[in-house]
Parts: structure tokens; sequence; C-alpha cells
């Protein structure tokens, strides 16, 4: 749903350009200056068609357009097109409603520029030109005071637009996040019942590892031995030779279920390619989030490559929830130790929605870890309004729930590190 809400705005400022120039073309059809004004009235709507994807073009149009016809560069506006400059509010409007906090603020100089130049350009006769605003409307003012009153009109109606564009931007994201924090709720209670399946799943393999394997263990162990003994009965050492062969071949078909079991479940669908597309929500939402990876990327299972989505998706959901859509968020994966090191690091102090109680995503997601044979802290950071998760998953493709006896795992956060569960 959120994808589809973010495709039709994007489609908003292209259709709106378009919408802009048919409209002019259709109200100055039939008039002597319609080729002259083609240029210009075509860089306005170019200009709006790129305020949401490329901003800070589209300002620069807004204030060069009318800059250039202060100089006689382009032709300047008559009494019937004067409105093409509607085109300013429009632009810094859709700048307004967009993410970029400094765009726009940004926007509010370029308004005020935009709509001094086309008051000069409206306003300022010349010898060449003397057709302006006052002959247009019959005004007996001075040159200056209807440069001042057309300034200041274009100003206003621009910052009209610009203030209605914040709030629609500012509203649409809130609305969005509401929208985020539902579908994250809902999907947190799939995720439970999808959990309880996997410790189920991961319970049983342990105990057909624990059980299984420790007897074929000790088969091959045994035939192993009596072949050895049995040298000069040719027919006995052969069959224990194929026991031990057999037994062999059971163990390892053994440890292939398990690991199979422990990697079923929700592998498919969501695994490490899936960690940018959460960040890129986030920051769709106004959060300032970023992904940052270091050292060569390895090879993981399918298992914890749902387990790293999952961690990144609870813990941007928690910041979300719990330090608001103007927090900012770090996701960072390391992949220069003995297995994957995730980081998920947020500061922020406006939260959606009001703690009630300990939940238990922080559970769930050290549970994830553990299943695939990681661990996961989690807890207040250094700083104020700074919450940590930190993890540790391993790299090997064959990685099960229990870590083996031949790959150790580094070692958790030391028990003085200020962690501790919260909401979630």
């Amino acid at each position: 749903m959120t994808s589809t809400i973010r495709r039709f705005r994007h489609l908003v400022a292209p259709a709106a350009g378009a919408l802009y120039l048919v409209l002019w073309i259709v109200a100055e059809a039939g008039r002597s200056g319609l080729v002259d004004h083609v240029v210009v009235v075509s860089a306005f709507a170019v200009a709006i068609g790129l305020a949401n994807w490329m901003p800070s073009t589209a300002l620069g149009l807004v204030v060069v357009v009318p800059l250039l016809q202060t100089l006689r560069l382009l032709h300047r506006p008559t009494d019937t097109t004067w409105p093409e400059y509607l085109a300013i509010a429009v632009v810094v409007g859709i700048v307004g409603a967009g993410r970029s906090d400094l765009l726009r603020w940004l926007a509010l100089p370029v308004l005020a520029v935009a709509s001094v130049a086309a008051a000069w350009a409206m306003v300022v006769p010349t010898v060449a030109d003397p057709d302006v605003w006052g002959l247009w409307v019959g005004s007996s003012s001075s040159t200056r005071s209807d440069l001042a009153f057309v300034a200041l009109a274009i100003a206003g109606a621009s910052g009209i637009g610009w203030a209605v564009g914040v709030a629609v931007g500012a509203t649409w994201r809130i609305g969005l996040a509401r929208v985020r924090v539902v579908e994250a709720e809902r999907e947190a209670e799939v995720t439970t019942v999808e959990l309880h399946a996997e410790q189920e799943r991961a319970r049983i393999a342990r105990d057909v590892h624990d059980s299984l394997a420790h007897s074929l263990a000790v088969v091959v162990s045994q035939a192993q031995g009596a072949a050895a003994i049995a040298v000069r009965d040719e027919h006995a050492a052969r069959a224990l030779d194929d026991i031990a062969t057999v037994s062999r071949s059971a163990l390892g078909e053994v440890r292939a279920l398990v690991e199979r079991i422990q990697g079923a479940g929700d592998d498919a669908r969501h695994g490490l390619a899936d960690v940018r597309v959460l960040v890129d929500e986030m920051a769709e939402l106004g959060m300032d989030a970023g992904l940052e990876q270091h050292g060569t990327r390895s090879d993981v299972s399918p298992g914890v490559g749902s387990a790293v989505h999952r961690i990144v998706q609870e813990s941007l959901t928690n910041v979300l929830k719990h330090q608001g859509r103007t927090a900012t968020a770090r996701v960072v994966l390391d992949w220069r130790g003995p297995g994957l090191g995730v980081v998920v690091s947020s500061h922020g102090s406006a939260p959606l929605v009001e703690l009630d109680g300990p939940g238990s995503g922080i559970a769930g997601m050290q549970e994830r870890a553990r299943l695939v044979g990681g661990w996961l802290r989690a807890g207040a950071g250094d700083g104020d309004h700074e919450f940590v998760v930190t993890a540790w998953l391993p790299t090997a493709p064959t990685a099960s729930a229990a870590p083996t006896t031949d790959r150790a795992l580094p070692p958790a956060p030391a028990a003085g590190e200020p962690v501790g569960e919260v909401a979630s």
C-alpha cells in the first residue's frame, strides 16, 4: 500500500506540469503572442514537472526565467500572459511538500528573488517596450509603487502555495507513518506466529540432531573399529566398511535435513537484498535513515538473510514508533569479522506512540538471532535519546541454529555494557 501511495505522489508533479502547459496553450490559442511565449511557459511547465524529482533544478528554473525576462533575453509577459508566474507558487508548493528540510526552507528566498524578478519584468518599462503593468490596469501610481505592489502580490501568492505544500507534505508523511506502524503491527502478529513455528521446528531439529546424529556417529566409530579388528575375515571387513560408509552418508543427510528445517519459513520472501528497501521506506517518511556496509560481502544462508531483514525491520519500526519520524537512524552491516555484524543506532525524542509496558519485539529479535547461531543485544546508547541494537550472525552457508564446536562465536557484549530491553 505504501509503495502505491509513493508511486502516485511521484506522478503529481509531472501531471501538474502537463496540465499547466495545456491550459496555457488553450487560453492563448488564437492570440498573436502564442509562439513568442512558448519557450517561457514550457520552461515553467518543465520546472513544475521536475519539482518533486529534481527540486533544485526546478527552483533554479523559476528564478532564471524571470531574470532572463528582465534582461530582455526572453519575451516579457503581456496583459494576458502574466498569470504564467503562478508556476512559481506551484513549484515552491511542491518543493515545500517534499521531505528535504534544506530545500523546503531554501524555497523561501527563491520565491522572494523570483517574485522581484517577475515584478520587474511586468512593471518596469523600456524605450523599446513601454507596455507594462501600469498600462494594463490603468494605474496612475509610480513605477516604484507598482513594482513593490506586484512583487508583494506574487510573493504572497507564492508564500501561500509554499505553506499549503508544507502542510500537505507534513500531513502526508504523518499519515504514511501511521499506515507504516499499522502494517508493522499487523506483520508483527504474523511474525509472532511464524516465530513460534520456527522455534518448534528448531526444537525438533535439535532433538533429531542430538539423538540420531549421535547414534550414527557411534555406529560409524564402532564399524570402523570392528573393521580394523576383522582384517582376517575379508567379508566381515567389507560389510563393516559398508556400514561405516552408509552411516557417514546418513549422518551428512541428517545434518542437511536439520539445516533445511531451520531455514524454512519466510527466507524465500525476504533477505539481505530487502534491507535497502526498509531504509528507503523510512527515509520516505522523513526520517534521516541511512545504510552503511563495511568489508567484503560473504555468503549467508537464507535463514541468516531472513534474520537480518527481520532484525533491521523490527529495529527501524521501533525507531519510528518510539523516537518519531524525524529521528536519525543508521543501519551498519559489517562483514570484516568472522561473521556479519549488524548495528542499528538511532536518535530521536518525538515518539508516535506512548510506551505502555515492555513489548516482545526485542525478545523476538534475540530469538531470531539465536536460531541461526548468533546473538543480539539492545539498549540505550551513550547519548541522550539514543538507542542501539547490536547483533552478530554467522556467514557460513551451512550455519545451523546451534553453534558447532569447530566454529566459535565471538563474545556478546560484556555484562557491564548498557543494554536492556524496552518496549517494541
